[in-house]
């Protein structure tokens, strides 16, 4: 059963409350779950309802997705400091972390990872790597500018989530309608009308500047814990050439077959192999 919590974290001259959910035993070794671009903590149920027996699982809503306070300077919304935000909770947390990261939550997970002492003890990569490349940055900025602003129903939001994120992977009707329910917020108008639960402007990064291929192998370098690297077969953004270089560098490697960018985690062979890897700490 997840539980709803809060935690404050100082960036520039203002608090700001970042809302996160938990699952299983408190005094249990912890896992933090950090999600995707435009997407929120609750994706993340599945997965830490099946490692809740075993571990403290937090799932947090980067700033201004989900439940989070937004930003007043849109061009905050940046990794470094969703990373200062998580720094936060991981203080609440109070012991070390394996961290699962998906997209952009995996590339905060790699800059904790690297930071001197460092809580995390293992970090999983959910389709990201250290080279991303322009064109999958491209095609996010894209959808993300052509999204709709409001949706006249529920059922009309959940139908676009099945579109652009159909590379996630075969979910069923009942995990679609999850994600649908955690992804919405009434619409100012009323009227069954909603709109995505995250701050439209979480885009305007991508507005200002024009994507380019972007190189962290220098960060990659500086990884000192186990890494398991999931990658989505059909992937754009993590490349098959990046994967292989990355477990030629000592990460294990783990390919969801029947996904792209990025796997959902929501099934149970995804499920198994995190659980194998973070149990094997």
């Amino acid at each position: 059963m997840a539980r709803e919590k809060t935690v404050q974290y100082l960036l520039g001259t203002a608090f700001h409350r970042m809302a996160y959910v938990e699952f299983g035993d408190p005094a249990a070794p912890a896992v933090l779950c950090v999600h995707g671009l435009t997407r929120n903590g609750r994706d993340f149920d599945a997965l830490a309802e099946a490692l809740a027996d075993k571990f403290h699982v937090i799932c947090p809503d980067l700033p201004g997705r989900g439940k989070s306070d937004w930003l007043a300077d849109p061009m905050a919304y940046q990794p470094p400091n969703y990373v200062v935000a998580l720094a936060h909770l991981l203080a609440v947390v109070g012991k070390p972390v394996s961290w699962v990261g998906t997209s952009l939550g995996g590339i905060c997970g790699m800059l904790a990872a690297v930071a001197g002492n460092t809580p995390v003890t293992r970090l999983v990569l959910n389709d990201v790597g250290p080279y991303i490349p322009v064109a999958s940055l491209q095609r996010i900025r894209d959808y993300m500018l052509a999204a709709p602003e409001t949706y006249d129903s529920l059922a009309t939001l959940e139908a676009h989530l099945r579109e652009i994120h159909a590379p996630f992977g075969p979910l069923s009707d009942a995990q679609w309608a999850h994600m649908a329910a955690h992804s919405a917020r009434p619409a100012a108008q009323g009227a069954g009308a909603q709109v995505m639960h995250y701050d439209p402007k979480i885009v305007e990064p991508f507005r200002e500047a024009e994507p380019k291929d972007v190189d962290m192998w220098p960060l990659w370098g500086l990884i000192k814990v186990p890494v398991l690297a999931i990658r989505g077969a059909q992937s754009d953004l993590l490349l098959p050439e990046t994967f292989a270089q990355m477990q030629e560098k000592g990460a294990q490697g783990y390919t969801v077959h029947d996904a792209g960018h990025a796997p959902g985690l929501r099934d149970a062979p995804s499920i198994a192999a995190i659980r194998a890897f973070l149990l094997a700490g």
